[in-house]
């Protein structure tokens, strides 16, 4: 690596490689050196936009010797083949959420990582936005916490014939929707338990038009949450919302708007923003990589999460309750 500048391959040219586009455009340790994906009149405007050089296939690009990093921001199928690729090569590697679709495939990519010397990360920003900070900050007042409940349902009509509707491309959705699950391992611990239901509304075999996706999860420290994924054209009503119950009070989320609720009142409390959390994933990645300050999340932490939704994908399919195997 350059001691003053990391040389970057993008893979994808969708909304978040546009926004770590962005971000590497204003950091003066970084350098975009090529961009593959799938479309290729996309790819060519993209690469005109940040002035770097199109690639056929992202195989051409890792196997690049001017390449440092890798940042991984395609359908979430190919993350696992990707990181895998990359990491082979001698490369660094940023990847969205989820690390693959299989866990077997994600702990072989750490495992991977250490054995190369590189830098795996796995990208989780809902941790570093205004609500999940909040919700850290505030969590202490509600004292011991009994129920969570945490639903994101987004109506869309139509549905868009887009990967995030794909069966394979996007994988299970609380799997493709790692975040869900992630917010909650994140500020609760270990899941002892899953209870999932799943149901999809198709008009063909790869594409839904809808899906809904509810999940109860039981932590080893008595705590009960519910998660709701749904999307689609079956869906009419947008819901972003995130409640904590404890024995000393609650905190709701609503959207970007939050209350902690006691007994005898009802706070306001403050939410920092959701913008520019790409830029600030990306730069804490260049500071790990030139000065050696820790990340906000490791892999380790991402693959275990990934464990937790594998868990709910089995037991929509089997109709059972599945205890979470965290060998």
């Amino acid at each position: 690596m350059d001691k003053t500048k990391v040389r970057i391959g993008l893979i994808g040219t969708g909304y978040a490689a546009k926004l770590r586009a962005e971000a590497l455009m204003c950091d003066e340790r970084s350098h975009l050196v090529a961009v593959a994906g799938n479309t290729p009149t996309k790819t060519v405007a993209f690469a005109e936009e940040f002035h770097c050089t199109v690639m056929n296939s992202w195989a051409e690009l890792v196997a690049r010797d001017d390449v440092d990093l890798v940042i991984i921001c395609t359908v979430n199928r190919d993350h696992g083949a990707i990181a895998a690729s990359a990491l082979s090569h001698g490369k660094h590697v940023i990847v969205e959420y989820p690390l693959a679709l299989s866990v077997a495939e994600a702990e072989e990519l750490i495992a991977l990582a250490k054995i190369q010397n590189k830098l795996l990360h796995v990208e989780h920003i809902e941790l570093l936005g205004g609500v999940h900070q909040a919700l850290k900050h505030n969590l202490p007042q509600v004292g011991q916490g009994f129920y969570v409940r945490y639903n994101t349902i987004k109506p869309e009509y139509p549905a868009p014939r887009k990967w995030t509707y794909s069966h394979e491309l996007f994988g299970f959705p609380l799997m493709g929707a790692l975040s869900r699950i992630h917010r909650l391992t994140d500020l609760f611990g270990q899941v002892l338990t899953v209870n999932c239901h799943n149901r999809f509304w198709a008009r063909e075999t790869e594409y839904y038009q809808s899906c809904l996706c509810v999940a109860q999860l039981s932590f080893s420290s008595g705590l009960l949450a519910q998660v709701i994924y749904a999307k689609g054209e079956t869906m009419w009503q947008p819901e972003r919302r995130f409640e904590v119950h404890g024995e000393k009070g609650g905190l709701i989320f609503d959207g970007n708007t939050g209350v902690l609720v006691k007994a005898d009142e009802t706070t306001p409390i403050e939410v920092g923003t959701r913008r520019g959390l790409f830029a600030k994933d990306t730069s804490m990645v260049l500071d790990h990589l030139f000065d050696g300050t820790p990340l906000y999340v490791t892999p380790e932490e991402s693959l275990y999460t990934l464990k937790v939704a594998d868990a709910a994908r089995r037991s929509a399919e089997t109709g059972l309750t599945v205890v979470v195997n965290d060998n």
